[in-house]
Order: C-alpha cells, then sequence, then structure tokens
C-alpha cells in the first residue's frame, strides 16, 4: 500500500455561506491533493496578519541567548509550527 502524506500551506479566504462559513479552494489545489467531495482533510488555522514568535524574536537576535531555539519553540507552542 502507498500512503501519501504531506503537507500544504495555501493563502485562503474566509467565505459567508448562509449562516456558516467556508474556504475555498482552487482547482489547482484540490488537484494536487486529489481532494472530493465528502473526503475528510485537517485545516490548521492561523490568521495571516498574526505576527509569528520568529518576527518578533528576530529583533533580539545577538542581544539573548540562542534566538534560533526560542524562535522555534515560540512557533511550536504558539501555532503548532516545527521548522
Amino acid at each position: 500500500m502507498i500512503v501519501k502524506l504531506f503537507m500544504e500551506i495555501v493563502n485562503a479566504n474566509v467565505r459567508k455561506w448562509g449562516d456558516s462559513f467556508g474556504i475555498v479552494l482552487s482547482n489547482e489545489i484540490v488537484r494536487r491533493n486529489d481532494l472530493r467531495e465528502g473526503l475528510e482533510i485537517e485545516i490548521m488555522i492561523r490568521p495571516k496578519h498574526k505576527t509569528r514568535g520568529r518576527d518578533i524574536f528576530g529583533l533580539l537576535k545577538g542581544k539573548i541567548g540562542d534566538v534560533e531555539e526560542l524562535m522555534k519553540e515560540s512557533d511550536r507552542e504558539l501555532w503548532g509550527i516545527d521548522k
């Protein structure tokens, strides 16, 4: 059995549909990820306007200990991002 596991980060706009909200994915993303109606997917939500720890702590580079490790730890705790 071949299992295809990967994560793709895309920008999307939230749209109102009746009493709900939805996210529209382009046909390119749908084809690339072999998506189809009814398929359950996992979505991690991080509003684009939010500042990541990496952006804040970059200002402190050279002024405190290991900035890179501090930024990674902050991103993991705040956003679930592991880079």
